[in-house]
Formats: C-alpha cells, structure tokens, sequence
C-alpha cells in the first residue's frame, strides 16, 4: 500500500473519531471558557437576580466566569431570540420565566425562535407567589370572598395594574375573572413598580403584585394583602391566607429557570442542572432565597420541561378563555 493511500485511511479515521466520540466526551473539558448568561430582562428584576446568583455559583464550581448579559424588550423575547440564534455549545444559556418560555407561546403569534423547538430546560431555579392587593380606599373588601361581592356588584367599574400584557401579574388577574365570573379593567404598565405605586396611590384599584416587592408596601400599611396565588401560604406573609382557599385549584406563581439553545448537547445540559440543583440545595443559597419569599426548587432537565409543557398549556386555556388579545 502506498504511502499516500495510507495517510489517507488514517485522516478518515481520525475523522470517524472525533465525530463518532463516546457520548459524555462534550462535557469532560466543559466548560474552558467563559459562559454567558443571556438574562431577557432588565437588570434589578427578580429574573436578574436569580440569574445573577446561579451564575456567580456557577463560576465558582466550575472555574470558569459565567458572565450576565441583559437583553429586555418584548417580554423576553429579544434576548430568547438572541439565545436561539446562539452557537448550542453551552458557552451561551440564559433564563426564562413563565411570561417568556410559556405564556408567550400562545400570546404571540410569532416569535423570533422555533415554537416548536424552543430550548433545552436546564434546571427550573425557583417561584415565587404573587399577592393580591388592593388600596383600601377605593376597595372596601377585607377578602377574596367581600372582594368578588364588591366587584359583582359594580362590573367593569374598577381596575387592575399589572407589569404588561401577558405578564403572570396581567393573567392571574384574567384567571380571577374567569373563574369567579367578576370584570374589571385592566391596566398594562411597563414593569410593576410603577404599577404598585399607582396602587398605593390610588390612580388604580388593586394588582396581583410579586410577592418580594408587594410584601414591602403592605407591611407599611400602604396598601391590603387579601390573598397569595400559590397553593400554600408564603412565608413572607404567613397571615395571608391563599386563592385557592376562596377558588378551588388557583394557582398563578412566577417562576424562573435556566435554559439552554436548541440542540445542545443533552450531557452538557445534564452536566449544568446538576450544578444547579446543587447550588439550590445547599442551605446557605436555600436560606436566601426564602428570605426574598421565593419557593427554590432545583428541578431535573426532565422535571422541568414537564412541567413547562403544563404551564404553557395552562395558560393556553385562560388566555383563550379571556380573549385577550394575541401580539
């Protein structure tokens, strides 16, 4: 055999091997450089935080900086667009919620990545309840049950903040509706503080607020908590009784979690929740997360795309059931 009909097998063969490599090789090295961390909202939002201390966990296991990089703008969908489009190598993840990686596939009717394909759930990080609340000068109730009363009583005369169309805020609002048979009017802000400081101030009547920051204002006697969305009471408020003890099977938390593009490699995927479920796990990060009033979970891949697909058909139903109007 000649010499180049030799060194032509062995390119072919050195070929086969590194395409044909034993499954869990793509992981061994990874990761040898710096990860971003695409967070699809701004900075100083719950999303931000909660990616912000993963990734800094994160950089400290595994020896490698994992960098945050905000992308907002439509609810998310910018910066997912950004995280679809990236190489699926690992080097870019990034964190969803359930407006961005559930809600918005029935909201809008186009998004700028594969509906179909979506991501790669890497690990749902944690929830946290939202808490309804209504100034006590134009809401004269003292609970769900004086609260839906008051409101049959005089239908579409009083309104509702939320953080945007299609938000976990705006939607428990309309499953409330639905469900209870009550209409109010709804008010869309860019984000919630502005929205519960309207409240507080009386230029609208009531919102389903993200606990952490709605925890704040009704502790200051600002505005009434009358009930949290999710189906156990939150420490943050442990007086506060639950929707679901008024409306059977309510529930209506914010969740976030951490995805990867489509197509990455499923041990590089695997390797990432594991960090995650650890960093969840350990008592200190456990500690501060329910002192922010936050449910941590450090869900498995496979736990957390189950669960994504009940949410998104959830939500399917009520943004159907409420006509709200699709992007």
């Amino acid at each position: 055999m000649n010499l180049k009909r030799i060194m032509k097998i062995v390119a072919v063969a050195a070929a086969f091997g590194a395409s044909g490599a034993a499954p869990g090789h793509a992981a061994d090295d990874y990761p040898s450089k710096t990860v971003t961390v695409v967070v699809p909202f701004a900075a100083g939002g719950n999303t931000d935080t909660f990616g912000r201390l993963v990734a800094e966990q994160l950089d400290k296991r595994l020896g490698q900086r994992f960098i945050v990089e905000n992308k907002p703008g439509a609810g998310g969908n910018i910066g997912l667009g950004d995280l679809a489009r990236s190489k699926p190598d690992g080097y870019t993840i990034g964190m969803g919620t359930v407006s961005s990686n559930a809600i918005n596939q029935t909201l809008y009717k186009t998004l700028p990545y594969s509906k179909e394909k979506g991501f790669e759930p890497i690990s749902l990080i944690a929830s946290l309840p939202n808490v309804l609340v209504v100034n006590p000068d134009k809401i004269k109730a003292n609970s769900v049950e004086e609260l839906i009363a008051f409101l049959k009583a005089e239908p579409g005369k009083h309104t509702y903040a939320s953080s945007g169309v299609g938000t976990s805020i705006h939607l428990a609002g309309e499953l409330m509706a639905t469900k209870t048979g009550i209409k109010m009017t709804h008010v869309p802000y860019k984000g919630s503080s502005q929205a519960i400081l309207d409240v507080v101030a009386g230029h609208v009547d009531m919102m389903f607020d993200n606990i952490p920051t709605a925890a704040q204002q009704v502790k200051a006697g600002k505005v009434k908590a009358l009930a949290v969305t999710s189906l156990e009471r939150a420490s943050l408020l442990p007086d506060v009784p639950t929707m679901a003890s008024v409306i059977p099977g309510f529930e209506a938390t914010s969740w976030h979690g951490l995805f990867a593009p489509p197509g990455t490699p499923p041990e590089i995927v695997e390797k990432l929740s594991k960090e995650v479920q650890a960093i969840i796990a350990d008592p200190a990060m456990k500690a501060k997360l329910e002192a922010m009033g936050v449910t941590p979970v450090g869900s498995t891949s496979a736990e957390f795309k189950d669960f994504i697909a009940k949410e998104t058909a959830k939500w399917a139903d009520v943004i159907k059931a409420a006509n709200v109007p699709l992007q």
